[in-house]
């Protein structure tokens, strides 16, 4: 049985180009990072201790726990290492475990050989040491082992999250090519929207980014719509902590309902999808909604806030040709109408981006899937810039 309370190696994963916006929120959380790389964040915090980051962040993707880290110098060796290793004290022999791995090593010309032979070595090690062996799978449903190894030096990990955070549980209906939450977190980050003024979301599709903004305002944690994590299957867990902890998040809720937040799109079945999203986060009256072209959308004259746009970028949803003129028509509205905000657009075709007629102050790089992806920052200045 592990102490939830002593403090180890913690390693939080994002995608590439968020890693900023994961620091922002693990400082907010009163952690202090060690390392921190492109697709990750490494510090020293408790199994107790990551129980909260699955609950709390926004952004991450996974919380590992570090449990050994050792030389391995080819295949041949896997088994003996993990079989050394006392997974008796980190497993029930009657649960469920799955093994995930990254390897880069020239002996390995697949992840699966790493994650079956570590498989065997804990099934072993299990039916030596207690007459029986726990079930594995593929399913993320139990406690999940991670395995990093790069050359000659590899680490073990309880991955504490399980299914990835990257999906906050409350888009009950996605709609087309949705953004995922945790990229929709980290996009708001960006425009530094300080949760008092106007959110405005023209093109909302499901509504994820307006969502967002509503959970932010009112410090309602993913936490909240989710009930499973891998930490629940690691021996020392305490129902009664976990259940203490998501009551506590509940009681830092504020109804911010001072917020403007204003959502539209021209299509009726996109709003239906995103207000039926929004009562499931919890955030329905925080959002206005509206059925219209986007050019129609309601533009609050103060206080000035920001305006974010995330439209089709062609690759997937439409030609080229066909979203010129959207874009074309996004520049103007923002021009004729959003004076004094800020304006934003979240785009994976750049040659598109050209349209809108505009000069970007700031040009923020992020992956979405794997398409190259910009956020376009525009001052929209009342009269004439000085």
């Amino acid at each position: 049985m592990i102490d939830f309370n002593l403090k180890g190696k913690v390693f939080i994963t994002c995608k590439d180009r968020s890693v900023s916006y994961l620091e922002h929120e693990l400082r907010e959380l009163g952690f202090v990072p060690s390392a921190v790389i492109r697709t990750g964040i490494e510090l020293r915090a408790s199994l107790e201790d990551c129980m909260d980051l699955n609950l709390h962040l926004r952004t991450a993707s996974h919380v590992l726990y570090e449990i050994k880290s050792f030389y391995l110098q080819n295949a041949d060796d896997i088994y003996r290492k993990f079989k050394s290793i006392a997974w008796e004290e980190y497993m029930d022999v009657d649960g469920y475990f799955s093994v995930n791995s990254v390897a880069e090593n020239e002996s390995i010309t697949t992840p699966l050989i790493v994650n079956v032979k570590v498989k065997d070595a804990i099934v072993d090690r299990f039916r030596e040491q207690k007459g029986r062996r726990p079930d594995s799978g593929s399913d993320f449903d139990g406690l999940v082992i991670q395995v990093y190894w790069k050359e000659t030096q590899a680490s073990v990990y309880i991955n504490t999250s399980g299914e990835t955070l990257a999906k906050h549980g409350y888009r009950k209906i996605p709609g087309k090519a949705p953004m995922m939450e945790a990229l929709a977190a980290a996009t708001i980050y960006a425009t530094e929207w300080n949760t008092r003024v106007p959110f405005i979301n023209p093109m909302c599709g499901s509504g994820t980014l307006a969502i967002e903004a509503a959970l932010m305002a009112t410090k309602r944690y993913p936490g909240l719509f989710r009930d499973h994590y891998s930490f629940q299957h690691v021996l020392g867990y305490s129902e009664e902590a976990f259940l203490a902890k998501k009551k506590k998040l509940e009681s830092k809720i504020v109804e911010a309902t001072e917020v403007k937040i204003i959502a539209s799109d021209i299509s009726l079945q996109a709003i239906s999808f995103a207000k039926e999203n929004a009562v499931f986060a919890g955030v329905d009256h925080m959002i206005e909604f509206q059925t219209c072209d986007f050019a129609e959308t309601e533009i609050p004259e103060k206080p000035r806030g920001v305006i974010m746009f995330n439209p089709e970028y062609g690759e997937r949803l439409g030609e080229d040709e066909e979203l010129a003129l959207t874009y074309r028509r996004m520049g103007d509205f923002m021009k004729q109408k959003c004076a004094g905000y800020r304006g934003y657009i979240f785009t994976g075709n750049l040659e598109l981006a050209k349209k809108i007629g505009l000069k970007a102050s700031r040009r923020i790089e992020f992956w979405n899937g794997t398409i190259d992806c910009r956020l376009l920052k525009y001052e929209m200045y009342e009269g004439k810039r000085e």
